[in-house]
């Protein structure tokens, strides 16, 4: 019996130990477990900035470099990168612990954010990783996932803002998703949201509408006619503070040197529709300041040539005749928020789909809403501008013939319209959705080199050859032929 008891106290001992010795082994500085709204702010944080910067100004031809030859601006860059899959790994974790914890509503926004990032990442590349990626530490033999073809990735993006969307729409309008820093926990407004970008996706597939696969004028319509959309002042953005860690992203860049002017073919674009948004995206010349031209004064601007040699343009920057960007934009530590999805692009791709008969409704009505919420933006977040952009003065500015939706006689003229307002609003806004809205519909014209071609892609990263180099061989053999894995070859979604 002693002999029984010694066993049964050393066996308790050593079950103690051992459980002692597994909490001592858990790092506290490295958790295993959170709440998913911790981990939801840092994902809205790190998404609504994923792809700002400058680097697609350079490609739209709205900025020149002349202090060295800038890729994007000749259209010769190379490979991309798939740092969006670190983001991504950020939603995965945060879509578990929500499962861990029972709570729907992140799982509902992480595919949104799931759907937001493979949607640039596919437009970025081609075909992806998508229905095997992030599974590494799930599953084994994921490590080294295969690429889904870019229509596969497309309809997973479909369903997964669907789902999303009827995950919400069940949900308690009164319920608080803690965590949120865009809407405030608002799950109707995360529902709108979802909506609006499934529309932008939609239509991103336009070349695509004879697809019965993607049933993409059906499916418009039914979320036009049954589903909650953006209204005014109900932007999906981030806001910025002048607190450490929450200011705005250009602030204090070293990037907005001397080397960085304004495009002469964006600034000619602004002056063409008298558009007062030219007085706050860019400066003035030296010559038109030393001339004493007033701030609203057309003529004091003007930019380089973005199909010129770079140094052609230094020379021009140097006789003072090259305009800068706007001074607020790395001196200012707010500035305007920067919008995923905002109801002025929302009006613009509705005027578009009606326009393409895809749904009824006044086209040139949603055109209208579409460019004054545009100037009721930067009346209500840019310092000094709030008398540029009144309601009077965005009816006058929509009078002028060039910028007249009922004058456009032809799908041809009403479509440049769209697009070249929804161009003219993505200044530091939207990333790089007017290059892909070039590569959809050509508009508006991308001033290039002669014999220069605008590329439909970026080279898959390094690291995949290294990592996974069969997988993504054979997504480019299937795509454009064994070895072709170069900018000029032409992709799915825009065939």
């Amino acid at each position: 019996m002693k002999k029984l008891i010694y066993s049964l106290l050393a066996a308790t001992l050593l079950l103690s130990s051992c459980k002692d010795q597994d909490f001592m082994n858990i790092d506290p500085n490295k958790p295993l477990q959170t709440h998913p709204q911790l981990l939801l702010t840092k994902v809205e944080w790190d998404t609504f900035r994923a792809f700002s910067g400058t680097s697609p100004l350079y490609v739209n031809r709205m900025l020149v470099q002349t202090d060295g030859e800038s890729q994007g601006q000749y259209f010769k860059w190379g490979r991309g990168e798939f740092a969006p899959y670190s983001s991504l790994r950020n939603v995965t974790k945060m879509m578990e612990e929500a499962n861990r914890v029972n709570d729907p509503s992140y799982i509902a926004l992480a595919k949104f954010f799931r759907a937001y990032y493979f949607y640039n990442l596919t437009l970025t590349f081609g075909d992806i990783p998508y229905t095997q990626a992030l599974k590494g530490e799930a599953v084994q033999g994921y490590a080294a996932p295969a690429y889904d073809t870019q229509k596969t990735v497309f309809m997973g993006i479909l369903k997964e803002l669907e789902e999303a969307n009827a995950m919400l729409k069940d949900m308690n309008p009164n319920l608080t998703i803690a965590g949120d820093i865009i809407y405030k926990g608002a799950p109707v407004k995360w529902r709108k949201l979802v909506n609006s970008f499934r529309l932008k996706v939609l239509m991103t597939l336009s070349k695509k509408e004879a697809d019965g696969d993607l049933k993409l004028k059906e499916t418009f319509a039914q979320i036009m006619q049954n589903e909650p959309i953006l209204e005014v002042d109900g932007d999906g953005q981030l806001v910025f503070k002048d607190q450490d860690g929450n200011r705005y992203p250009e602030f204090n860049s070293s990037g907005f040197g001397s080397g960085m002017f304004m495009s002469a073919t964006f600034i000619e674009q602004l002056q063409a529709r008298k558009d007062p948004r030219l007085f706050f995206y860019c400066a003035q010349t030296k010559i038109a300041k030393e001339a004493g031209k007033a701030i609203d004064d057309f003529t004091a601007y003007e930019g380089g040539d973005p199909a010129a040699p770079y140094a052609e343009t230094s020379l021009k920057a140097a006789a003072g005749k090259v305009s800068k960007v706007h001074d607020r934009f790395p001196t200012e530590a707010e500035n305007e928020p920067l919008v995923l999805m905002g109801f002025a692009e929302q009006e613009l791709i509705i005027a578009e789909a009606i326009v393409k008969n895809w749904v009824a409704g006044d086209a040139n009505q949603h055109y209208k809403n579409g460019v004054k919420a545009s100037f009721k933006f930067y009346q209500t977040y840019v310092k000094g501008a709030a008398n540029y952009f009144t309601e009077q003065k965005a009816n006058e500015y929509l009078a002028l013939p060039i910028n007249d939706f009922s004058l456009s006689t032809t799908t041809a003229q009403k479509t440049e319209l769209i697009i070249t307002q929804k161009y003219l609003r993505t200044f530091f806004q939207s990333g790089w959705s007017a290059f892909y809205d070039y590569l959809r519909t050509g508009y508006p014209d991308f001033r290039r080199a002669s014999g220069v071609n605008v590329p439909y892609r970026w080279i898959y990263p390094l690291s995949e050859y290294d990592n996974n180099r069969t997988n993504v061989s054979k997504a480019i053999e299937n795509q454009f032929g064994a070895g072709n894995d170069k900018i000029d070859q032409q992709v799915w979604w825009v065939k």
